[in-house]
């Protein structure tokens, strides 16, 4: 009988590793969220659109015909140039040039590149302060909540385009300002309900340390609200960045952004050099526009009140 007995046992000891290297993946297919995802053709098409733009931005060097950023490779032989179904369009330039003689297409994924890693710089700036604060804040309490509220709320009364505008002028970058104070009421919010709850009770019996109890345990049941947060801003935060460049405040023409790249078209918008200004204008409104229908998607995903 033992011997009947000891596969079972190995058998019922293997499941889990097989569960295991079934993994998170399969999951994942079988969520709720994953549900929600398949049955919006319109958040479907936003997901890829904003995959294809990170593809772009990643692989710009490989898809580009010319460095923008490099003077040697440009001509001022080359500039203005009408894009090439045009009766004037030459090759390569499938978009046209500007009048530094770039390629359009070349300039629009290299500035797309510094936009995108602009805006995941803030919000990952951002996101991180905020959500420790909110912790700190929301698991703490009394004083400490207090103060770090206060803080928040006299945050919140500056524009951000003006905090953008000052922090540009020391250190020439974009961090925005918004996400940290809105991630940090988001959390903080969040906390306040989990901290009541009976796991968190358990683990303080148990002996738990405060900050694994809110790093292992709470923050992860307080993650959704940061995420449509972090997504929202992302889109917020590449629009700022576009502003600050529209004005002359961001990234210099030798380096330009999606805001730059328009900036210096509107100058030739009304010459006829319409190619300059409009398909990097489309290009930064398909991102933000993406972006912002994954947001609103999230947003409703995880609410239950919606489901």
């Amino acid at each position: 009988m033992s011997d009947a007995v000891v596969p079972e046992q190995r058998d019922a000891s293997a499941k889990p590793s097989q569960s295991s290297s079934e993994g998170w993946f399969a999951r994942a297919l079988g969520s709720d969220l994953f549900y929600s995802f398949r049955r919006s053709r319109l958040t479907m098409v936003a997901a890829v659109v904003t995959l294809l733009f990170f593809l772009l931005a990643i692989f710009a060097s490989l898809l580009s015909v010319q460095n923008p950023f490099d003077p040697a490779q440009l001509q001022l032989i080359n500039s203005r140039i009408p894009p090439l179904w045009t009766d004037e369009g030459q090759t390569p330039f499938l978009l046209g040039t500007d009048e530094q003689g770039r390629d359009v297409l070349s300039a629009i994924l290299y500035g797309l590149r510094i936009s995108l890693v602009v805006g995941v710089l803030g919000v990952l700036f951002s996101g991180t302060l905020g959500i420790l604060l909110g912790l700190i804040a929301g698991y703490v309490g009394g004083a400490v909540d207090s103060l770090i509220m206060r803080i928040a709320d006299v945050q919140l009364t500056f524009p951000a385009i003006l905090i953008a505008l000052l922090v540009n002028g020391v250190v020439k970058s974009v961090f925005g300002n918004r996400l940290d104070a809105m991630s940090m009421l988001a959390v903080r919010g969040s906390v306040l309900v989990e901290k009541n709850k009976d796991y968190v009770a358990a683990a303080q019996l148990i002996g738990l340390p405060a900050p694994v109890i809110m790093l292992r345990h709470v923050l992860p049941n307080a993650m959704g609200p940061v995420l449509v947060i972090a997504t929202i801003n992302l889109a917020l935060a590449i629009i700022t960045e576009a502003t600050l460049s529209f004005l002359g405040s961001g990234m210099p023409d030798t380096m330009p952004s999606l805001g730059t790249l328009i900036r210096i078209g509107n100058n030739y918008l009304f010459s006829g050099e319409w190619w300059i200004v409009a398909f990097p204008g489309v290009a930064l409104a398909a991102l933000i526009l993406s972006i912002n229908l994954l947001g609103d998607w999230l947003r409703d995903a995880l609410n239950p009140k919606l489901r």
